[in-house]
């Protein structure tokens, strides 16, 4: 019988459609705190939203900050992955991201989702 359940959650969105960026967060604390094993991977634009400084400025209705919503993610047990790649394309450096971001290359991807029993993208 297979262990823990894992579910891997990619953000191509970017920080110019933010009411599309709380769901990994909000889905990755659900699944911790049932137990499961949450990734959230970021790529395209979606590495913009774990850029530093960038989620303390997002808020969408009666949410908190999107760095609230990461934060707590993250202290539930949350990965969070950034597509190397895809910050070479949009000109950004491994320093420009959250120190709780692990910089990483295309093939991590196809590893997280290989193991995952879902993928859910956003």
């Amino acid at each position: 019988m297979k262990g823990t359940a894992r579910i891997l959650y990619i953000q191509t969105s970017g920080t110019d459609t933010p009411e599309r960026l709380y769901a990994p967060f909000v889905l990755a604390m659900t699944a911790r705190a049932t137990d499961m094993d949450a990734d959230i991977y970021f790529m395209i634009k979606g590495v913009t939203v774990v850029k530093k400084g960038a989620a303390e400025e997002i808020q969408v209705g009666n949410f908190p900050k999107l760095s609230e919503m990461r934060n707590q993610a993250i202290a539930a047990g949350a990965k969070i992955y950034i597509c190397e790649q895809s910050t070479q394309l949009l000109g950004m450096t491994r320093g420009d991201f959250i120190e709780e971001g692990q910089v990483v290359g295309a093939l991590t991807l196809n590893d997280l989702a290989i193991d995952a029993d879902a993928v859910i993208t956003f």
